[in-house]
């Protein structure tokens, strides 16, 4: 309308109707092809009004300015037609990967035995909503057995390492009786992830292609938490050691016994054991993946996570992966470099 108004009014010598083609060009970067096509209608009439007042329809440059117009909304409007489509096709996968997340990644519950856990899962980029960060709890007859890992590799190798350790943990881990037994089936499970021809494949090619081969693997951490007793039991397998919040204390769990990750080896081996620790009522403890200590600041200084859970020693699960997200987020000023997950264990009372 302005534009019209403006050209009808200003002298002869000025033409302002080609910035007409502005208005469905505009459109269409926002709009769908039904609301282009009528503001390129709209503006194609606009044109007409502007030559019927100045000269007549006929006049040669006028004519072509309008047949410029409409060649111009039948193009934008396509374009509208196809982003409209795409975003379909961008909404439909969109909601394909909050199916698979809530299949491979299921939410970890509020209790389990004296347990009280909370679990977060932080995604490097905003639209991703899982990679190969992994964590899972179980329920057995003596206590509760939690997993946390992390898969390297990118797009869906990570998550199909991912979810194979969250398929074998969740089959075994209440029939196993021991942990180191429960570390082999996972072991095995990432195993298994390569056919059989790649294996020969891979050695009879050079040693760059079985090292390509070779470059899944999982870190993973599995904890055992007897019901009865005031303890912690975990294998660690190449992953961040948990940290202990007791006291007002935060202590690493570092075990005495270090593993390679699921994956680096053919079979574990048998004097696999786990290390324990104290784990009374009231203590916290945080399972984490390298996505949160490898966070950077704007000087590429790394998050000091150990230094960070001093001041919040005395939050519950909850409340403490709520300040370490809002934390960890501002000190990488919005953007993670890695995924990361976070499981916050709380023991208590016992019941009675």
């Amino acid at each position: 309308m302005a534009v019209t108004v403006a050209d009808v009014l200003l002298p002869p010598e000025v033409h302002l109707g080609p910035f007409l083609i502005a208005a469905p060009a505009v459109t269409a970067s926002f709009a769908g092809p039904r609301v282009t096509a009528l503001v390129g209608a709209v503006a194609v009439l606009a044109q007409s009004v502007v030559a019927i007042t100045r000269t007549s329809l006929t006049d040669l440059n006028h004519t072509y300015q309008i047949v410029a117009l409409v060649l111009i909304s039948v193009i934008v409007t396509f374009f509208a037609h196809l982003r409209e489509r795409n975003e379909s096709k961008v909404t439909q996968l969109r909601s394909i990967a909050h199916a698979a997340q809530s299949v491979v990644l299921r939410p970890l519950p509020h209790r389990a035995g004296p347990l009280r856990i909370a679990s977060a899962y932080l995604a490097a980029e905003e639209e991703a909503q899982m990679g190969g960060d992994l964590y899972a709890v179980a329920r057995t007859a003596r206590g509760t057995r939690v997993l946390i890992g992390d898969a390297r590799g990118k797009g869906l190798d990570a998550i199909s390492e991912a979810s194979l350790v969250l398929g074998a943990f969740r089959v075994t881990a209440g029939r196993e009786q021991e942990l180191p037994g429960l570390v082999g089936h996972l072991e095995a499970a990432v195993g298994s992830a390569e056919e059989p021809e790649q294996a020969e494949e891979a050695g009879a090619e050079s040693e760059e292609a079985f090292d390509e081969t070779h470059e899944a693997f999982v870190t993973a951490l599995v904890l055992d938490v007897p019901d009865h007793e005031p303890v912690v039991r975990l294998v660690n397998c190449g992953h961040p050691p948990p940290l202990l919040l007791s006291r007002g204390r935060v202590v690493p769990l570092g075990a005495d016994n270090a593993y390679p990750p699921l994956g680096l080896s053919d079979v574990l081996s048998p004097e696999v054991t786990a290390d324990s620790f104290a784990f009374e009522t009231g203590d916290v403890l945080l399972l984490y993946t390298d996505g949160v200590i490898e966070a950077r600041d704007r000087s590429r200084a790394f998050y000091p996570l150990t230094e960070r859970l001093t001041a919040w020693a005395g939050a519950g699960p909850q409340a403490l992966l709520d300040l370490l997200q809002a934390d960890l987020h501002a000190y990488a000023g919005g953007r993670l470099g890695d995924d990361a997950a976070l499981v916050a264990i709380e023991q208590l009372p016992p019941a009675g």
